[in-house]
């Protein structure tokens, strides 16, 4: 509780302090889709933000830093998600040169590349670059990143990977995601294609790195073990997680959703208990395993505590999934709800 209530007191203000920054950066964009694009990720997805920034309360990192950083690779991502998906663009080209971005921003030794070189609006007045820069600027404090970027930027490719095929054209995505899929599934015997997309699409397992590198100490085996922990079981509990309680919402929308792969609902709720019990099973064998626990219960409450998580036959899915989740799963959803009803989530 006391991780909770930190989370909440210290880390939120400090994130809301942060997106506002940026916010005014993105207004004066001269490109008025860019611009509108940029304020609409950052007030629509601010969630994404505020829960990844939990990584700033790791054993020894610089709260201060980590949360710029966190922020700044969050808000490129959920800005590029927009730019491919809601500004009328199917570019495959102009996809993957906008999420070089997100490479630049990891590993500070690439030069900055033109990220709008195939994008059909451009003036952004250096706001994705000024994003960029804020990130390389933190991670070349972090004590022992040398040991972590390596895993980063391949969690990077594989995000980019998935963020260009979902967003091709509807008669060709499907085909372009299975045949990328499956070149990794022999690595995760366990997992589906779809299970695997799903957790290409979460960026925990790149903030998780980052804040255990502020360890000087930091050892290959320590960053194995995370790897272990967070990709797929953790990262893909997560993305699974918001396609589920999204799945009614993007049926009607026609939109792609991983867990409509599911044969029906039950088998939905099997596949996310055996992510919970993968999950907190390798949690116990991470350096601070409170913590990582922690954060899958709060993955857990964060997102079944929306009220879509609750509608219709999602109900009893959604407190079976809250069951099976370690104790005091059921609390930190009740704190959710608090949460949501005070307007801080």
């Amino acid at each position: 509780m006391k991780l909770i209530f930190e989370f909440v007191h210290k880390v939120f203000p400090e994130v809301s302090k942060e997106l506002n920054r940026w916010s005014s950066i993105c207004c004066t964009s001269e490109d008025k889709v860019l611009g509108k694009q940029a304020l609409s990720s950052i007030r629509l997805k601010k969630f994404h933000a505020q829960g990844g920034s939990v990584y700033a309360l790791y054993p020894g990192v610089d709260m201060e830093s980590t949360i710029k950083f966190i922020v700044a690779l969050q808000t490129i991502s959920d800005y590029l998600d927009n730019l491919c998906d809601r500004a009328g663009v199917q570019s495959e080209a102009a996809f993957r040169q906008l999420h070089y971005s997100m490479l630049d921003a990891v590993d500070p030794e690439r030069s900055i590349n033109d990220y709008y070189f195939f994008y059909p609006f451009q003036r952004d007045n250096d706001y994705l670059r000024r994003l960029v820069e804020e990130c390389r600027s933190q991670v070349s404090k972090i004590p022992s990143y040398n040991k972590v970027i390596e895993p980063i930027k391949k969690y990077i490719m594989m995000y980019s990977d998935l963020q260009t095929y979902k967003h091709l054209p509807h008669d060709i995505r499907e085909k372009r995601m299975l045949e990328w899929s499956r070149s990794y599934l022999g690595q995760y015997p366990e997992i589906s294609c779809w299970e695997f997309s799903a957790a290409t699409g979460s960026t925990l397992g790149i903030f998780v790195l980052a804040a255990a590198a502020h360890d000087p100490y930091l050892t290959t085996e320590d960053v194995m073990c995370l790897e272990a922990a967070y990709f797929p079981w953790i990262c893909g509990l997560h993305i699974l997680l918001d396609y589920y309680i999204d799945s009614q919402e993007d049926m009607k929308e026609g939109d792609l959703n991983f867990t409509h792969y599911y044969d029906n609902l039950k088998q939905c709720e099997e596949r996310l208990c055996l992510f919970i019990e993968r999950s907190l099973e390798n949690c116990m064998k991470l350096r601070y395993p409170k913590f990582h626990t922690t954060v899958v219960k709060g993955l857990l409450a964060m997102y079944l505590s929306d009220p879509k998580a609750l509608f219709g036959l999602n109900r009893l899915a959604s407190w079976n999934l809250i069951k099976n989740g370690a104790h005091g799963t059921t609390l930190y959803y009740r704190l959710c709800r608090l949460l949501r009803f005070a307007g801080a989530l």
